[in-house]
C-alpha cells in the first residue's frame, strides 16, 4: 500500500495501536542481529559509541564496516520495509521485513551475509532485555505493520533533526546523535568532564561492567524512545548520571512534561508534542529544561562547555537610506 502525500510529510505522524507493540518488538529482535554484527566487526570506542545505528534517509543504519579488506554497511529499510547489506565492492543483498518465524528470519539473515562472502561469529542471545531470547533458535512468530514502521520511522527523523540541533549548542564532550538497539531509542549525551562513580548496574541481561563502561563519566543525557511495559507510549526522555539531590523535583519545559518514577527519568509524552502548537518548540524546551536541571544542580562549568551565541550585530545602514531594511 502506498502511504498518501499528506501522511508522507506528516513530520509527527501518530504511532498510537498494538500493531505499533508489537512491530517494535520484531524491531528489537531484528536489530539486535544487525547490532551484534556491527559490534563484532568494529572496534571498541568509549561508552560502547561503536555498537549504535544511526538514522539515515531510509531507516536505520550502521556506518561502514571493515570487513576482509572491504566495507559493509547495513541497513533497515522502513520505506521499502527491507534489511539491506551493501559492500564497497559493488554488491547488495536484502531480505523482507515481514511477518514470520525469529528463527527462520536468522538463518536468512546468516545467508544473506554468506552471499556477500561475510562470516561473522555474534552471540545469539538478546541483551538489555527482560526476556532472554535465543535468537536462532526461538519459533516466536514476529509480527510486522509497515504502515506503522513507516510512521515510527519518520517520528524518528524528526527527533533526530531536534536531537542534532540541541547537540549544536555544547561545546564540550558530546555524543553522536545514535540509536541503540539494545535499549531502542534514540540518544543524545552531554558530559561536564568529570569521571562517576562506579555504576551499579543492574540492568536486564547486560553484564554491569558494560553498563559501568557506558556510564564511566558524568552525563545528562536525553532521546526519544517508543516506550516498554514500564512506559507504554511513545516519549522524549531525559536523566542525569549520577542523578544531583533535587533533579526529579526541578521544574522543566513544557508544562505537558514530568518526572515517571518508573523510569527515573524525565519524559515528555508524544502525544503531548502531536498536540503543542509547535511541537519543534516544545521538544527543544524540554531538552533545554532538562539539561538545565542537571547542569545546575551537578555544577558543571557550563561557561566553559556551552556554545554561546554571537552577539547580533546591527547591520550598517545602506548608503542614501535611513537603514538596512529600508533599502531592501
Amino acid at each position: 500500500m502506498t502511504a498518501r502525500t499528506d501522511e508522507i510529510q506528516e513530520p509527527w505522524p501518530a504511532l498510537d495501536g498494538e500493531s505499533g507493540r508489537q512491530t517494535v518488538e520484531s524491531l528489537k529482535l531484528w536489530g539486535q542481529l544487525v547490532g551484534k554484527t556491527r559490534l563484532a566487526l568494529s572496534p571498541m570506542v568509549n561508552h560502547w559509541w561503536q555498537v549504535a545505528f544511526y538514522v539515515t534517509a531510509r531507516g536505520l543504519g550502521t556506518p561502514a564496516l571493515a570487513v576482509d579488506g572491504r566495507a559493509l554497511d547495513l541497513e533497515l529499510d522502513l520505506v521499502a520495509h527491507l534489511l539491506v547489506a551493501r559492500t564497497s565492492d559493488g554488491r547488495t543483498e536484502a531480505m523482507k521485513l515481514c511477518p514470520g518465524p525469529l528463527a527462520a528470519f536468522y538463518a536468512a539473515y546468516m545467508e544473506l551475509l554468506g552471499r556477500l562472502g561475510i562470516a561473522v561469529t555474534i552471540f545469539p542471545f538478546t541483551v538489555e532485555a527482560p526476556e532472554r531470547v535465543r535468537l536462532d533458535q526461538d519459533p516466536r512468530v514476529c509480527a510486522y505493520d509497515p504502515d506503522w514502521a513507516n510512521r515510527f520511522f519518520r517520528a524518528l527523523l524528526a527527533a533526530d533533526r531536534l536531537l542534532e540541533r540541541f547537540r549544536g549548542g555544547f561545546t564540550g564532550k558530546a555524543s553522536p546523535v545514535h540509536f541503540f538497539w539494545g535499549s531502542f531509542d534514540l540518544a543524545a549525551t552531554r558530559f561536564s568532564g568529570r569521571p562517576a562513580p562506579p555504576h551499579p548496574g543492574g540492568s536486564p541481561n547486560v553484564g554491569d561492567w558494560v553498563m559501568r563502561e557506558a556510564y564511566s563519566h558524568e552525563v545528562s543525557s536525553a532521546g526519544f524512545w517508543p516506550g516498554d511495559a514500564r512506559f507504554p507510549e511513545a516519549a522524549f526522555y531525559a536523566y542525569a548520571y549520577p542523578q544531583p539531590a533535587g533533579f526529579e523535583a526541578r521544574p522543566v519545559e513544557p508544562a505537558a512534561a514530568r518526572w515517571e518514577p518508573a523510569l527515573g527519568e524525565f519524559v515528555l509524552p508524544y502525544r503531548a508534542v502531536r498536540a503543542a502548537p509547535d511541537p519543534d518548540a516544545a521538544v527543544l524546551a524540554f531538552l533545554e529544561s532538562t539539561y538545565l536541571a542537571a547542569a545546575d544542580l551537578a555544577h558543571w562549568d557550563r561557561a566553559a562547555l556551552e556554545r554561546r551565541a554571537p552577539a547580533q550585530r546591527r547591520p550598517a545602514p545602506a548608503r542614501g537610506s535611513t537603514s538596512a531594511r529600508s533599502a531592501r
